[in-house]
């Protein structure tokens, strides 16, 4: 857990048309009218809508130069035209889609320690929905929704590895997603399981997390696990999990990555 940039995670469907605070939030990541914001629509198999939707977007609220680039095939990601357009942004913006498009298409094209690079050397970098979990090291591919956590029914992957000891779903709440991360958690229990709500960012700076957006983000930490039979019950059982530890943190809260302690910024003096 030792990002150097900003990651802004969003948990997908947000505000495009009100305050817009999230795409505000990356606008301004970007560096507003003098920042270059490169949309990297990989994960949608519709892609010039997608890029044109968040170009006039992102237009729209200030952002200097603004450009949607297609990398479609692994071929296209070691382009030399896409590896200078990714050098000279100032931040990185991932639509959603599919999470597995992202990480079998960039995965081991010269993207992906790219993108490793200019991240530790401080840009900001973002994804809602599927652009959302291809950020953490492990990723979650698919899972049962709306069920109590369950033995072999998470389906898990490589990310893109920007941020380490933690495991990221998105579209939280309103999938009825909270089984299959705690299910994640208790098959890794030193990793965090991040949950984003939609309309929601988890924005991670010098391993703070803070939360933004009309939503909330649940932090699922399996390091307090007294007890699981995750390895003794067949793949149709419930699990047990004891002791483990939840928070749930709108939008004025925010979560220490290290010390793994909650953080109630309005209480702040600072």
């Amino acid at each position: 857990m030792t990002p150097e940039g900003r990651l802004i995670i969003i948990g997908g469907a947000e505000d495009k048309q009100g305050e817009c605070e999230i795409l505000k939030e990356v606008a301004a990541a970007a560096g507003g009218g003098s920042g270059k914001l490169l949309i990297v629509t990989t994960a949608t198999s519709n892609p010039e809508p997608a890029g044109g939707t968040y170009a006039r977007l992102f237009e729209g609220l200030g952002v200097g130069d603004v450009r949607a680039i297609g990398i479609e095939s692994r071929q296209d990601a070691d382009r030399k035209e896409v590896q200078e357009a990714l050098e000279g942004a100032t931040c990185v913006f991932f639509t959603g889609g599919d999470q597995l498009r992202i990480t079998s298409i960039l995965g081991g094209t010269k993207v992906g320690p790219l993108l490793k690079r200019l991240f530790r050397s401080g840009i900001a970098i973002a994804g809602t929905s599927a652009g959302a979990s291809a950020m953490s090291s492990t990723m979650i591919v698919t899972g049962e929704e709306e069920d109590s956590p369950r033995k072999c029914t998470v389906k898990m992957a490589p990310g893109l590895d920007l941020l380490n000891g933690c495991v990221i779903d998105q579209h939280f709440a309103q999938r009825g997603r909270i089984g299959r991360l705690m299910c994640a958690v208790a098959q890794n229990p030193h990793v965090l399981g991040i949950g984003i709500d939609e309309d929601t960012a988890a924005v991670i700076e010098a391993n703070h997390l803070k939360v933004s957006g009309s939503g909330a983000v649940t932090v699922v930490d399996g390091s307090t696990l007294s007890y699981s039979n995750v390895s003794e019950t067949r793949p149709d059982q419930p699990l047990a999990l004891m002791g483990v530890t939840i928070h749930v943190l709108p939008k004025g809260y925010g979560f220490d990555l290290l010390q793994r302690k909650p953080i109630h910024y309005q209480s702040r003096e600072d």
